[in-house]
């Protein structure tokens, strides 16, 4: 599963741009935050859909979300601010 690419990240700045209102992430590269000196999640594209990959919370591996529909992304963000 490839990091998602330019367009794809065109597709989800509306969900990115929540995701920068959550003051503990700091954005490194477009759609790649970090929370401290840790990659926290990110984005990847697939025939499957859209997926972000987002830290679980014993920080040792990420969850997988998927987040094709705007609809999942109230959830989505949700659990990133908890997180964070």
């Amino acid at each position: 599963m490839k990091h998602a690419g330019v367009t794809t990240l065109d597709q989800l700045e509306p969900l990115i741009e929540r995701l920068r209102a959550i003051p503990a992430l700091k954005e490194k590269s477009r759609g790649v935050f970090y929370l401290k000196s840790r990659a926290f999640l990110h984005f990847h594209e697939d025939p499957k859909g859209l997926f972000a990959d987002i830290r679980t919370v014993d920080g040792k591996d990420f969850e997988r979300f998927q987040v094709d529909e705007p609809s999942t992304w109230d959830t989505f963000v949700r659990t990133a601010s908890t997180r964070a």
